[in-house]
């Protein structure tokens, strides 16, 4: 039936709805369903009537309404093995109720089944039909109230139609009992009060699919589902679930089976080209069952197909499959059930009157290819029915006992309605029958029993009118000759916690195309460790790049969304998934740099030491005697204490090194300044003692040179205690310094006390300078104080740019640059001031007399 034909079944819908009873306008009042009357299929008299519809036929005659009369009832065509299986599931627990002396005894129930042929206005019209009768019923008064036809109604198969039957029953609170209709929104009791059901819902299904698709790893799926309720509900639930677990579908697709073949084709070219390789079918048997065929016909082979329970385990399914495209499909069923007798109740079954059982009798024909007498025509040419042809090597469907659960549900539901017969009635050994029986009263004990059939189930609603949910996960395995079997490897069971509802068995399953490898399907591959996820922009969050950390940074699982920084003393190791501990990194001996300071500081202090030699074998030439020998040594001493004072500067720093080093360094620039500017004074005063008339010299001999360089290192002595009692310097690690390594360093503690130091240093250094400029034309053979400017000159620059460069240095080579400032400037004091002298000592003896000394160049 193409969509076009769907507005004129609407339209007998809409007629089907307005059917009410009404008072006739003959003379007798008497009360009649409008509308022409359904008639049962199936029926069986007895003290109380069960109803039953199903969908004996799957489609139906086209018809053309004119619109000008009351449309004609349709004409159910293609027989369906499958729905007339359920109903002798319902046939069978009613003859073996009636058969027993503890349920209902000596009561017997009737039955009345309906065809609506998979038709949803059917399903309306059969439904008011059960409720109501067909019967004329005379009545005193004018209004049309009567008990209700049927005390409960078994079915439907779908979920449309069963919303459309639970929908216009529910306000009578005629109890509705399903065995094969899934969707969740039934469980709505406010839309849906009368509705209960055997299998459970679409919800927990869904549900169940996701956290199987999740469970091996597929993220990355496309979905196709039926355009009906059973179909986009639960799609909507297993989307929901899904994105919950992780899962994006790339494409979600709706198909009705009487849909255009352009529909089918978009399908099948939306699959082409998507690339997952995962597809998850929410469909229905006879929905897919029209798309099957053309799945094959494409080579639509490779996909891990995933189904909901009314393909998975369907024998007919898989016997349409040729071309073995769904070989390795996984999905949930319902769990395996038995019911002893059915079996034999559904094969052993003839029809005794052709006449009487139209149903039956088509059946018959259909399975055997022929026609009975009373029904043959002149002109056909079938052969005749006997109605005693053996069924034993019939193959179709309806000796397939496949679908022996939702048999089982059937008889589950009849029996549902038994036992709460059994209470109402208050039945022992024989029951009470002047209890007026009322639907809701008997809806009422529905929802409350709880018995276990002969095989051992236990039956009970929650409140919702849904049973336990527990489902077989079921997976596709061909074997040699060619059949299909469906092997249970696991179960889904929601009574359990969240982490153990899903058991998969240690079987080995078999995937797309006989593959024993899980099939891969997502959109991205996984982030390794030392990577993180980020998303693609405008794709869905499955779709993701996989960046590496940054620096410093890791990540330690497999798809991680954000990199942790590592703690400061760690960083991260070159995959970036795990920190290690930094390396501590200070100037130490056995650095290269560490060692040629540590080389170039021992050779100044032993040069120190050779020119005091040389001084102290020479201390009594005029060289010596001339330039204030105490003052040399004292000076050359100092020299001793700055070279070696450079070398507290190398190795780890700790406590007491960082304070040594800092006040080491003061305290022995000071004494060395303080000698240069003694001996700067005292030849500035020499030099004005010769002129006549002055007295000075008296007031600058050896006792005051002495005091002088004593209180002006006492001053610098004095600014380091109290730098070391308020704000000492201490170890420090620099984590910033340099982004992968610890640098160890000395804090200076309080930067006024450090730049205090470094001010006084300058503050004597500048004097200096100052006396040694005032004694720059003194006699040209007495020429220290040239040498004491000059090396002021260079001591001055050395540290001015020492500050820049020290600022600016990172980690240990900020401490090589302050030991390279101290040693340059050392070396210059040396140089400048002591070997001139060492030369003409040593290489000019001729010129080291008093007369030379006190002599003038010539011009």
């Amino acid at each position: 039936m193409t969509s076009t034909q769907r507005l004129p079944e609407k339209g007998w819908a809409f007629l089907h709805l307005l059917l009410v009873a009404s008072v006739s306008h003959a003379e007798e009042p008497v009360c009649r369903r409008r509308g022409d009357p359904e008639n049962p299929l199936l029926s069986k008299n007895g003290d109380i009537i069960l109803g039953g519809i199903f969908s004996f036929h799957t489609s139906w005659k086209d018809r053309k309404d004119s619109y000008m009369n009351q449309p004609l009832l349709l004409q159910c065509t293609s027989l369906n093995f499958r729905d007339l299986q359920f109903a002798q599931a319902m046939l069978f627990a009613i003859e073996e109720i009636n058969n027993s002396t503890d349920l209902l005894p000596r009561i017997s129930l009737g039955y009345k089944i309906y065809d609506n042929c998979g038709s949803v206005a059917r399903s309306v019209g059969v439904t008011l039909a059960l409720a109501n009768g067909n019967e004329i019923v005379s009545v005193p008064s004018k209004t049309c109230t009567k008990p209700a036809h049927v005390q409960a109604i078994i079915g439907t198969t779908s979920s449309s139609t069963t919303v459309a039957v639970a929908t216009v029953i529910g306000p009578f609170f005629i109890p509705v009992i399903s065995h094969f209709a899934t969707c969740a929104c039934l469980s709505d009791k406010t839309k849906y009060p009368s509705f209960l059901r055997t299998i459970p819902s679409d919800y927990y299904q869904s549900r169940a699919l996701a956290h199987l698709v999740k469970y091996f790893g597929w993220t990355w799926v496309g979905a196709i589902r039926s355009n009906n309720d059973y179909g986009n509900n639960g799609m909507a639930t297993f989307t929901e679930t899904a994105q919950q677990l992780g899962i994006c579908l790339e494409y979600s697709v709706s198909f009705f089976r009487t849909d255009p073949y352009v529909k089918i084709q978009k399908i099948i070219e939306m699959i082409k080209a998507s690339t997952s390789k995962v597809i998850v079918a929410f469909l229905a048997r006879a929905d897919f069952n029209v798309l099957l065929p053309e799945f094959s016909y494409h080579n639509l082979s490779g996909y891990q197909w995933v189904g909901s329970e009314s393909w998975i385990f369907d024998s007919q399914t898989s016997e349409m499959d040729m071309h073995h495209i769904l070989d390795g499909a996984i999905g949930v069923s319902i769990p395996k059930a038995h019911v002893t007798g059915l079996r034999e109740f559904i094969l052993n079954k003839k029809p005794i009157n052709p006449s009487n059982n139209e149903l039956f009798t088509e059946f018959w024909e259909t399975t055997f290819s022929c026609k009975f007498k009373e029904l043959k025509s002149s002109s056909d040419i079938q052969r005749e029915c006997t109605g005693h042809e053996d069924m034993t090597g019939v193959q179709n469907n309806f000796i397939d006992m496949s679908l022996m659960p939702i048999f089982n549900n059937v008889y589950k539901g009849v029996y549902a309605v038994a036992h709460a017969l059994h209470n109402i009635l208050s039945c022992n050994k024989t029951c009470n029958k002047n209890v007026q029986l009322d639907p809701f009263m008997v809806l009422q004990h529905i929802r409350n029993i709880h018995f276990t059939t002969k095989e051992g189930d236990e039956v009970y609603f929650n409140e919702n009118g849904d049973p336990a949910a527990k489902y077989e996960i079921i997976n596709w395995q061909p074997r040699e000759n060619g059949v299909v079997e469906f092997v249970t490897v696991g179960l889904y069971d929601t009574s359990l916690t969240t982490e153990k509802q899903l058991n998969l068995q240690n079987k080995s399953l078999i995937w797309a195309r006989n593959s024993k490898q899980v099939p891969v399907s997502v959109c991205s591959e996984k982030c390794p460790p030392g990577t993180r996820k980020v998303l693609q922009k405008g794709r869905p969050v499955c779709c993701y790049d996989c960046i590496r950390c940054a620096e410093g940074e890791i990540s330690n699982v497999t798809d991680s969304i954000t990199c942790v920084r590592c703690l400061p003393e760690f960083w991260s190791n070159e995959r970036r998934d795990a920190c290690i501990k930094k390396e501590a990194v200070f100037l130490s001996y056995e650095d290269i740099m560490g060692a040629l300071l540590t080389a170039a500081s021992l050779f100044g202090a032993c040069m120190t030491i050779s020119v005091i030699l040389i001084f102290f074998k020479y201390r009594k030439t005029p060289i010596v005697r001339a330039n204030n020998s105490e003052l040399s040594f004292l000076l050359l001493f100092s020299l001793i204490l700055c070279f070696l004072c450079s070398l507290t500067f190398i190795g780890q720093p700790s406590d007491w090194s960082c304070m040594l080093r800092h006040v080491a360094f003061g305290i022995t620039f000071v004494f060395c300044i303080s000698c240069l500017l003694g001996k700067t004074m005292v030849v500035l005063m020499a030099f004005r003692a010769t002129r006549p008339g002055t007295n000075v010299q008296k007031w600058f001999g050896q006792t005051q040179q002495r005091l002088c360089v004593t209180a002006f290192t006492l001053i610098q002595v004095n600014i380091c205690i109290i730098w070391l009692t308020t704000s000492p310097p201490f170890p420090f690690k620099n984590f910033k310094e340099i982004k992968d390594k610890i640098t160890l360093e000395c804090a200076l503690g309080s930067a006024v006390g450090f730049w205090a130091v470094l001010g006084y240093i300058g503050l004597l250094a500048i004097l200096c300078f100052i006396f040694a400029f005032l004694a720059r034309k003194l006699p040209d053979n007495f020429n220290e104080a040239k040498f004491i400017t000059f090396s002021m000159l260079i001591f001055c620059a050395v540290w001015i740019t020492f500050i820049p460069a020290y600022v600016s240095s990172p980690g240990k080579f900020s401490v090589a640059v302050e030991i390279f400032a101290i040693l340059a400037s050392s070396f210059g004091l040396l140089i400048c001031i002591f070997i001139p002298k060492c030369y003409i000592i040593l290489l000019k003896p001729e010129k080291n007399t008093k007369k030379h000394i006190m002599g003038k160049k010539a011009p």
